[in-house]
């Protein structure tokens, strides 16, 4: 195996706004992944939710705010059309990392909803996803037509303590 060869990880989001949920996958993913770094993408919108609240702006810098003491995390934003879509932007980055691993970290609530993404099948070919425990969602994230249909190692899932926050949640306070 090649001597530079990384193990990058992937969370992509509105992050409308970024919180300590967001951290907490975060760390459980550097950890037990070992990975080398964790790109924070920040999504300009996601089709299945309303219009982000945040301007973009606003969302990177406070992801840049609640991620400063750890050098492991970077933020990112790609504002070109082309990455719009989760499976043509772990393309870009895949293709910028050929010898790289690359794991795309999601909720199970996003599991769910899955098979409704552009080539959802073809995402395993760039990535291994990483699915994380949320509030509520097991049964229906297992039951989900996306964890029927993807090859057993094309996915795994990750029991960790469940914190029951989303950026849903914070906006209505």
């Amino acid at each position: 195996m090649n001597k530079n060869y990384k193990k990058i990880g992937i969370l992509g989001g509105t992050f409308d706004p970024p919180h300590i949920g967001h951290l907490h996958i975060s760390k459980i993913a550097i950890k037990k992944l070992k990975l080398n770094s964790l790109i924070w993408v920040i999504a300009k919108n996601n089709p299945f939710k309303k219009k982000p609240e945040l301007n973009a702006k606003i969302r990177i810098n406070l992801s840049k705010k609640i991620t400063k003491t750890y050098k492991k995390i970077s933020i990112k934003y790609f504002n070109k059309k082309k990455y719009e879509k989760t499976y043509d932007l772990l393309k870009f980055i895949k293709k910028k990392n050929k010898e790289n691993q690359i794991f795309f970290l999601i909720g199970a609530d996003n599991l769910i909803k899955f098979h409704k993404w552009k080539k959802w099948k073809k995402i395993p070919e760039l990535a291994k996803i990483v699915v994380f425990a949320r509030e509520d969602f097991l049964k229906r994230a297992i039951n989900s037509v996306a964890a029927k249909k993807l090859k057993k190692d094309d996915w795994f899932y990750v029991n960790n303590k469940k914190m029951n926050i989303s950026s849903s949640l914070i906006r209505k306070f």
